[in-house]
């Protein structure tokens, strides 16, 4: 990609415009840009050469303007930028030009799920020294949001908001679900379900869920399932909450494999990986290498740490099925109580899902729940933490860290553990608050 002047990214400290900012730099650009707010991706990217400013007075030179969904044109650095004349790309639009330089691109839609199943895909072809960059919307935790080893292969989360994915052309694409969400940008589930099917048309090959109501029914190339589908997982064994199974491939056994991620629903992540990677040419052998080698992503049943002596647990489950599904592994391995803590994230998806939200939270005991993180949006009541509170009668509100860490301690028993939920900044708060003195083992993660 030549650009003479470089390149400057607004928001580039986001997890998804960071990966893609040191691809540019891996590919020659000259790289700068600019974010509200310190963080995690802003220090990593100045220790890997591309500077980053804090706030939005800073100049743009650069010829070429890379900015977020996150802000629009009434962004001082973006009206000025408009006004001089310089050419824009969303991250979608780059992510899709990106793609292009690829002899063939790997790409995971779906509500719940993209960045495990990225991270799998991404680990079976370092396994078989094949070339290949992944873009990945989360942090694995060997390989991080971006890896490049080559040319080849490109695999990149499709993300369904604002319609980003149908700026990807796939050679393979993965379905995982197609849950409602983001009501902010669809006024139904019609209107979502055919944005996932235009995405899906786009693509040489399709992987399904056939377990999933509404993926199924999207023309494919494989399905996949625990109990309908192509690629199938058989005699599952559970460890802990870390499963092994035998994969089938239209009911001929190929191989056995051994997650080292909790949870029974990456089974369904790793079956679809597994289906991709078989139409990517790689044999089951292959395969298992790479899943094997996956050790997990950040913040997805993340062992962090404690407060009070007590096991703390990240996980970045924002919807309701997530919540569901990381709350039920939690009460399979806690020999206590599950503490909960949840941080909402977006007011239209907590109004629009309050009734779900209720009901998923009405399992925990006392949970706690932290204020909203309203990520793009204007504030509203009905949407808001405090609304979600209100609906539970034994919840508690709390709004600082230090009431969040005076919650948990009280009353603290070995046996409990602490679960972290959200997307938002709820994963840095609570590492602010753990233990001082925390063990190195009480920071293994899970998956």
């Amino acid at each position: 990609m030549v650009l003479s002047s470089g390149c400057y990214f607004v928001g580039i400290g986001g997890v998804s415009m960071s990966a893609l900012a040191l691809l540019l730099k891996d590919s020659g650009v000259r790289v700068r840009g600019s974010d509200r707010q310190e963080g995690r991706f802003t220090r990593l990217l100045r220790e890997r050469g591309i500077p980053v400013h804090i706030g939005e007075e800073e100049e743009i030179a650069e010829d070429l303007v890379v900015y977020t969904g996150a802000v629009d044109f009434s962004h001082p650095q973006l009206a000025a930028a408009k006004s001089a004349g310089k050419r824009f790309l969303t991250r979608a639009e780059l992510l899709g030009r990106v793609a292009e330089e690829y002899s063939h691109v790997l790409s995971v839609a779906g509500c719940h799920g993209k960045t495990t199943c990225s991270c799998m895909l991404a680990h079976i072809l370092r396994a078989n020294g094949a070339p290949f960059a992944c873009h990945i919307g989360g942090e694995d935790i060997l390989l991080g949001n971006y890896f490049s080893a080559g040319k080849e292969f490109f695999v990149t989360e499709a993300c369904e908001f604002q319609r980003s994915f149908l700026a990807l052309h796939s050679d393979i694409a993965v379905i995982l679900n197609c849950d409602r969400d983001h009501t902010d940008c669809y006024r139904d589930e019609e209107e979502l379900f055919g944005a996932y099917a235009t995405f899906a048309g786009q693509a040489r090959s399709v992987v399904v869920n056939a377990d999933d109501p509404r993926a199924r029914t999207l023309p494919h190339t494989l399905s996949f399932g625990l109990y309908a589908g192509d690629i199938r997982a058989e005699r599952l064994v559970s460890d802990r909450e870390e499963y092994s199974f035998t994969i089938t491939e239209k009911d001929v056994p190929v191989v056995r494999v051994r997650l080292h991620a909790v949870g029974k629903v990456h089974v369904y992540n790793a079956l679809a990986a597994f289906a991709a990677a078989r139409l990517a040419g790689f044999t089951g052998e292959e395969i298992k290498r790479g899943l094997e080698e996956f050790c997990g992503v950040r913040r997805r049943f993340e062992a962090v740490g404690t407060i009070a002596g007590m096991p703390v647990v990240c996980d970045y489950a924002h919807h309701p099925r997530e919540l569901a599904a990381t709350l039920s592994t939690a009460e399979k391995l806690c020999r206590g109580t599950v503490r909960v803590v949840f941080q909402p994230h977006t007011y239209t998806r907590t109004r629009d899902f309050m009734r779900e939200f209720t009901e998923v939270l009405r399992r925990a005991e006392s949970p706690i729940i932290y204020t909203t993180y309203s990520a793009r949006e204007a504030y509203d009541f009905a949407g808001s933490a405090a609304a979600l509170a209100s609906r539970l009668p034994e919840a508690r509100y709390v709004q600082s860290p230090e009431k969040l860490r005076q919650r948990l301690a009280e009353r603290p028993h070995k046996d409990d553990l602490i679960l972290v939920l959200g997307a938002g900044d709820i994963y840095e708060i609570a590492e602010s608050i753990l233990d001082e003195n925390t063990p190195p083992e009480a920071r293994k993660t899970h998956e």
